[in-house]
C-alpha cells in the first residue's frame, strides 16, 4: 500500500512538473518600476496595462515597484529583482534611462528599458513615441472643432514633440487660428494645471490639449464643468465625456511594452534609442466625439492611412 502510494505521488509531482510553462526564449522575468503609482489611470496604468500582457502573452513571472524616483530606491529594486531572476527591467518613465546607464555595467545579464530618455549602454534601450504626428492630427481635430477659434496647449515641458505638432496641425486646419501654449513644468502638478486652464478658458480657448499624463484626468473633468472641448492624451479619454472628448491622441504604452518583450525573448531587441510611430501601430486616435461630423472624421482616417503609408502630412 505505501509503495503504491509512493507511486501515485511521484505520478502527480511528474503531471505537475509538465504543466510548469517555460520560458521559450531568452526571457525568464520582468520587472516593472514606476515613479508614482499603478493606480493613477494614465501612464503608471498604462505600464502595469502592458507588465500584465507580457505575462499573459509570454508567460513569465511578472514583478513591479511603486514610488520608485530616486536612483537610490531604483538600485534596491534591481537589485532584488536580480535576485528573483529577471532580466528585463523597465523603467516607465525618462528618468530612468539616465539611473540604468548608471546602473547597467553591474548587472550584464539584464537589459534595461526606459522611456524618452538616451540610453548608452550594450544592455540598454530607450523606447521614443514619435508624437509630433500624434499632436498634429489632434491640433486639426481641435481647430475644427473651436467655435471662438481659439485652442490651447497645456503642456507639462517645452521639449514635447506633440506640442509643436498640435501648433502646426491646428495651423493646417485653420490658417487664422489662435493657438496659446502654456507649461506646468511637471508631470503631476494638478493644481498648476486647473489654474492655466481657467485662465486659458476664460481668455476664450474653447478647445484645450492637457499633454500631461499626471494631471490630463482633473483638466478634464474642470473643462467639462464649463462646457467646452479637450483632445485627449496618451489614452482613449473619451469615458470622461463623449461631448467633452472630441477625440484622443493615444500612445498604446501595452502593446509597445508587448512588442519589445517579444524582441527580447527572440534576442533581437536592439540597445541605443528606438522609436515609435503610427506605421508600428502603437500611435492611433481615440474614439471621436459624436460631435465631430462624420465626414471630417472620414477625412482624418484618410490623413492617417496616407501618413502611416507615406510618411507626409496634411499640407
Amino acid at each position: 500500500m505505501l509503495q503504491r502510494f509512493g507511486i501515485i505521488l511521484l505520478c502527480l509531482f511528474l503531471l505537475g512538473a509538465c504543466g510548469v510553462t517555460k520560458p521559450k526564449g531568452h526571457l525568464t522575468k520582468v520587472g516593472l518600476l514606476v515613479p508614482e503609482t499603478i493606480n493613477d489611470q494614465v501612464w503608471g496604468t498604462r505600464g502595469f496595462e502592458g507588465l500584465l500582457r507580457i505575462q499573459s502573452k509570454l508567460e513569465v513571472d511578472v514583478f513591479y515597484k511603486e514610488g520608485m524616483n530616486s536612483e537610490y530606491a531604483v538600485e534596491r529594486a534591481v537589485k532584488e529583482f536580480e535576485q528573483k531572476g529577471v532580466n528585463l527591467i523597465f523603467g516607465h518613465g525618462s528618468e530612468y534611462a539616465e539611473y540604468f546607464n548608471h546602473l547597467s555595467s553591474k548587472y550584464p545579464d539584464i537589459h534595461f528599458v526606459s522611456f524618452n530618455g538616451d540610453a548608452k549602454n550594450p544592455n540598454t534601450t530607450s523606447l521614443n513615441f514619435k508624437s509630433y504626428a500624434m499632436g498634429f492630427f489632434g491640433g486639426m481635430v481641435a481647430a475644427h472643432m473651436s467655435k471662438k477659434n481659439k485652442v490651447g496647449v497645456l503642456a507639462a515641458y517645452e521639449w514635447q514633440p506633440e506640442i509643436e505638432g498640435f501648433y502646426q496641425g491646428a495651423l493646417a486646419e485653420k490658417n487664422d487660428i489662435q493657438v496659446s501654449i502654456e507649461y506646468v513644468e511637471h508631470w503631476d502638478n494638478d493644481m498648476k494645471a486647473m489654474q492655466i486652464a481657467d485662465k486659458m478658458m476664460d481668455q476664450g480657448v474653447d478647445v484645450i490639449y492637457p499633454a500631461g499624463d499626471g494631471y490630463n484626468v482633473p483638466v478634464i473633468e474642470r473643462v467639462k464643468e464649463r462646457g467646452l472641448y479637450v483632445i485627449g492624451y496618451v489614452s482613449d479619454q473619451s469615458d470622461l465625456g463623449e461631448s467633452t472628448v472630441l477625440t484622443s491622441t493615444i500612445q498604446n504604452v501595452g502593446k509597445l511594452y508587448e512588442i519589445v518583450a517579444e524582441q527580447f525573448n527572440k534576442g533581437e531587441l536592439k540597445s541605443g534609442n528606438l522609436s515609435f510611430d503610427f506605421q508600428d501601430d502603437v500611435i492611433t486616435l481615440g474614439k471621436f466625439s459624436p460631435l465631430v461630423k462624420k465626414d471630417f472624421v472620414q477625412k482624418m482616417k484618410r490623413y492617417i492611412q496616407t501618413y502611416k503609408e507615406t510618411g507626409k502630412l496634411p499640407e
